[in-house]
């Protein structure tokens, strides 16, 4: 019986140190969503697939956007618009008139068209709902828009960037805009046309209506197609006079009475670079000289449009160092969080409690949150109890909270998840399984238990 005594003892202070412990709380306690919270009405709806349709419904949320520098480019050179003048008709002396020579020139088939700098060219498109598709040129009907091509060879094309045209046919042109285009995983449906053909071209002066410049399109140009577009002959002494035809340093001259009479002369083809001259003049001379002028004028368009273009990707250098500044000014003031955010918290069972941003110009959804941030763990969490808590807006309802309860022990439960939209300051809390709480009060517990057990029998 002596021996039994201090046994009898320390098992007394055992039972009394838990008496001891349990009455000063040092317990486990597991958090759980209940119904019953001081002071605040706590309602408590499970997630089906009509609740969703309610929960993202009683709160309207638009995210946050993005500054407008980020949907701004530096633009493009498609607005450059070149167009040459004639010099002033030559002076004629009044000499005797002599009969005047045929010099036609050769008849010749113009080589296929090809595309060439400051020529516009058109794509059409059509609308397929992407948010890849050519950045704007979509819409609800085929819609055309225009790009110049430049002087280095290529147009410019927004999301798609440079695409080399001068100097390609039609067909090969198509063929490269569809190589860029399935390189960038875009839809290539698309036609390709020339609006404007500014790269080939006739001067057509003297006496016409409109002396003008004459742009070599797709089909051949004939000489008769060129005068009438510039208004007509408007000689009035038709039997001395004209036409001179200047091709590469060779002059061709062409009786008006001839070409009245002969719609062969009518239907020659004229070639990029030909300028024709209507005069009554046949010196020869003065209408060479006219040529002369003309090609210094066509250098100095030259010139005159190689410095637009270089001023204007001064300009654009400017422009895109501006847009990227202020880019990076914004990221930096959100880096350091001094940018309005709107944020939810992670809570519970999460592998790692945190805070996520809600993401600029779209909606975060549950499942983003529950598999963000490692996720939660399989092993503790309770997918049975998985909670949305979210604080009433409405006056009226000041202080209430809704807990969207998710049931997700089927794992196809989750497709609700994806429908289930985050709204700010949504609380996404996951309860800890039963037995996870039961080894947890276990792990406080018993140290707590033997130290006293030891002082008991100590």
């Amino acid at each position: 019986m002596k021996r039994m005594i201090p046994r009898t003892r320390a098992s007394a202070g055992l039972l009394a140190a838990c008496l001891t412990l349990a009455a000063c709380g040092v317990t486990y306690t597991s958090p759980r969503v209940s119904n019953q919270l001081d002071g605040v009405a706590v309602r408590e709806v499970l997630l089906t697939a009509q609740t969703v349709l309610v929960a993202n419904k009683t709160t309207p949320y638009t995210p946050r956007s993005l500054p407008q520098a980020f949907y701004q480019t530096a633009g493009t050179g498609s607005g450059l618009r070149f167009s040459g003048r004639l010099p002033e008709q030559p002076v004629v002396p009044e000499l005797a008139p002599k009969p005047l020579e045929l010099r036609a020139p050769p008849q010749v088939m113009p080589p296929p068209y090809r595309i060439g700098v400051g020529d516009v060219v058109t794509l059409a498109t059509r609308n397929t709902g992407s948010a890849n598709d050519l950045s704007g040129l979509l819409a609800t009907q085929n819609r055309r828009e225009g790009y110049t091509v430049r002087d280095d060879g290529a147009i410019s094309i927004p999301d798609i960037g440079p695409v080399r045209m001068a100097g390609l046919s039609l067909k090969d042109a198509e063929a490269a805009l569809f190589d860029a285009l399935i390189a960038r995983q875009i839809d290539p449906a698309f036609s390709l046309d020339v609006a404007e053909f500014n790269s080939k071209r006739v001067a057509v002066g003297g006496g016409v209506a409109s002396p003008r410049i004459v742009p070599v399109a797709l089909s051949p140009l004939t000489l008769g197609e060129a005068i009438t577009t510039a208004g007509g002959i408007t000689l009035r002494d038709r039997e001395y006079a004209s036409i001179r035809i200047y091709r590469t340093g060779d002059l061709y001259q062409i009786p008006l009475e001839d070409y009245l009479r002969r719609p062969d002369l009518q239907r020659l083809n004229l070639l990029n670079g030909d300028a024709v001259y209507v005069d009554t003049s046949y010196d020869l001379d003065r209408a060479l000289r006219f040529y002369r002028e003309r090609v210094d004028v066509i250098s100095l368009n030259r010139q005159a449009r190689a410095d637009a273009l270089t001023e204007l990707d001064l300009e654009v250098d400017l422009r895109r160092d501006q847009l990227e500044e202020t880019r990076d000014n914004f990221q930096d003031r959100v880096q350091l969080d001094a940018e309005g955010r709107d944020y939810i918290y992670l809570g519970g069972e999460f592998r790692n409690n945190a805070r996520i941003p809600l993401p600029y110009n779209q909606q975060l959804k549950l499942t983003d949150a529950l598999f963000s941030q490692g996720g939660y763990s399989t092993r503790t969490a309770d997918a049975s109890h998985i909670y949305v808590l979210r604080s009433s807006t409405h006056p009226e309802e000041f202080g209430a909270v809704t807990a969207w309860h998710l049931d997700a022990r089927n794992p196809a439960a989750l497709a609700l998840a994806a429908r289930m939209e985050m709204r700010p300051d949504d609380i996404v809390f996951i309860q800890e399984q039963p037995i996870t709480s039961w080894g947890r009060a276990l792990d406080q517990f018993l140290p707590s238990l033997l130290n006293a057990g030891l002082d008991a029998a100590s």
